[in-house]
């Protein structure tokens, strides 16, 4: 009789490695020392062939240039969401200690996991243009490639050499937590390494045309109200290109590699309510929340603080409110601490769950909880920390997501034990 195979052993998900590319700082220390500060870098968009468009504010990149960063050749094959994705992926490498001799013997134990929810804007309209105005000869041959939205994952795979799962998720705007979810359960099948995040680059003329279809979108002209969810005076959302790629491991590889423990990933669940059906995704919210507790094995009292959807919608925002009261306990869901550091950068769509991701990672690790930017007359009943930071040592952070086409995604992470 043949001896009966091992178990395979519980395998931890681990954060080692923060890279970020977002409007208020490109590096995980200048976005940290920005957001723990409360930093607002909403302003005009200055984008050329955006002057005319009623959209006026939004969270720009402007420190980033992509050619200190990324080599030529992946450049002209590549639009701006993706060159923002493939400097993060160096920078979050860098964090975990993780060089190619590491995994150069075996390139399948890395993989590649991104969310996106528009591709390559910025690239495909250059490429249409030059269809339009001088003919076909004209049209570069990655157009075929560049705007699709799965462009990334292929990109950071190829540049590395990683052979491991590499994989696209497409789920709205809650795509950015869903990938961390696919991310842990790809380390749980066996893969010890996975490279995951999302960023976007709408800012676009032709991509913010379609963004002005969305009625969630904030036209407001000041930069300091055009995104204030919670309050009374809220009136949407202003967006924000840039994103996040972190670094996600097996907890016993990457201790074993001297890699830093960020956090863990601990638990994850997913709701869908419907495009615009903002005061059901109460009921939606409630439950992804529940049931990502449920699968980190968290009580609600042990969340200790929450980064909010904050989408700026009246409506969402009072569904928001509530579903964490629902979820939470009414007590509970009362006094923890809440914060959306994103009203001071814009909501970077898939990007700005990976975002929040980082900011809570780095809340875990730096035992402070970022403000909210320009928000100072709450109108709901909820702790939202404004103003300055919150020291409070938080273990246990709560994130959160909602897409516009209703998707909603709640994601726990834990400071790992030692």
């Amino acid at each position: 009789m043949s001896a009966r195979a091992p178990a395979p052993r519980d395998r931890t998900a681990v954060i080692t490695g923060i890279g970020v590319v977002a409007p208020n700082g490109v590096g995980a220390g200048a976005f940290w020392k920005a957001t723990q500060a409360g930093t607002s870098v909403l302003d005009r968009i200055t984008r050329k062939g955006c002057e005319h468009l009623p959209l006026r504010i939004a969270g720009e990149v402007r420190d980033f240039d992509p050619h200190g960063l990324v080599e030529e050749r992946y450049l002209v094959q590549t639009d701006r969401f993706t060159h923002f994705s493939l400097a993060a992926a160096d920078m979050a490498l860098e964090q975990a200690l993780l060089g190619r001799a590491d995994y150069e013997d075996d390139s399948f134990s890395v993989g590649v996991i991104t969310a996106a929810g528009s591709g390559g804007g910025e690239f495909g309209q250059r490429e249409l243009q030059q269809l339009w105005g001088q003919g076909p000869t004209y049209v570069g041959p990655y157009q075929s490639i560049a705007w699709f939205y799965a462009a990334t994952s292929g990109q950071i795979s190829i540049r590395g050499g990683f052979r491991g799962p590499c994989q696209v998720v497409a789920s709205d705007e809650a795509g950015g937590l869903d990938a961390f979810a696919q991310a842990a359960r790809t380390i749980r099948r066996g893969t010890p390494t996975v490279l995951v995040g999302a960023a976007e680059a709408p800012l676009a003329p032709y991509s913010m045309v379609c963004q002005l279809g969305y009625p969630e979108l904030s036209t407001h002209p000041d930069p300091t109200r055009a995104y204030r969810p919670f309050t009374a005076s809220a009136c949407g959302f202003a967006p924000a290109e840039g994103g996040a790629v972190l670094i996600v491991e097996d907890r016993e590889r990457a201790a074993a590699r001297g890699a830093p423990l960020r956090a863990e990933v601990a638990g994850h669940a997913a709701t869908f309510t419907g495009a615009g059906q903002w005061e059901r995704s109460r009921e939606g919210l409630a439950r992804a929340i529940t049931g990502a507790l449920r699968q980190a094995g968290c009580a609600p009292e042990e969340i200790d603080v929450v980064f909010a959807d904050a989408l700026g919608v009246p409506e969402a925002d009072r569904a928001e409110v509530l579903a964490l009261a629902d979820a939470l306990g009414t007590a509970h869901g009362r006094s923890v601490p809440v914060t959306a550091p994103k009203t001071g950068t814009g909501r970077a769509y898939c990007g700005s769950a990976a975002l929040d991701v980082a900011a809570a990672a780095l809340t875990l690790e730096h035992g402070l909880v970022p403000p909210t930017p320009n928000i100072f007359d709450v109108c709901h009943d909820l702790n939202l920390v404004t103003g300055a930071a919150l020291a409070s040592n938080p273990r246990t952070a709560l994130v959160l997501s909602r897409g516009l086409m209703g998707s909603n995604s709640a994601l726990v992470l834990r400071t790992p034990s030692r």
